[in-house]
């Protein structure tokens, strides 16, 4: 379970953005409890306690947590009302968290992730947005335009 425990410094949060400053230049914001790093305000990254100290998780995807997974990476797992829940999160290799140089490409490979799990803005069309049914009954409302027509038109 991702604890809330000052334990998560701010140093650690610190060392982590410039592991991963070759994705970008990154930002550290608390959350949850951890930490959320980000770039160009794409989560790239997040740092939790789950009971075994301060740990960096990266963002990964279906396409690429097998690359986690050889690499001896562990997924993001925590607790919610009673039940495992998870997250398409993966720890950073080991060897990664001693030097920007080895950590740049996951950097690169979580800021990929991010970028495509980001969903575009869907614009709505006028016709698209549905007008609220209006409250007069019937017999009041004006007549539509096609009960406007003249009788025997088509």
């Amino acid at each position: 379970m991702v604890t809330k425990s000052p334990s998560i410094s701010r140093e650690f949060a610190d060392y982590c953005c410039e592991l991963l400053a070759s994705a970008g230049p990154c930002v550290a914001r608390r959350m949850f409890g951890g930490w959320g790093i980000s770039t160009d305000g794409l989560t790239l990254a997040i740092i939790a306690d789950l009971g075994g100290g301060e740990r960096l998780y990266l963002k990964a995807s279906d396409e690429t947590l097998a690359r986690f997974e050889v690499a001896g990476c562990q997924r993001f797992v925590y607790e919610a009302k009673g039940k495992p829940m998870s997250m398409n999160y993966y720890s950073a290799p080991e060897d990664a968290m001693e030097s920007a140089h080895a950590m740049a490409p996951w950097a690169r490979l979580a800021l990929e992730c991010a970028l495509k799990a980001r969903v575009p803005s869907v614009k709505r069309s006028s016709s698209a947005i549905r007008k609220k049914p209006s409250s007069r009954p019937e017999s009041v409302r004006p007549a539509s335009p096609r009960d406007r027509r003249k009788p025997g038109a088509a």
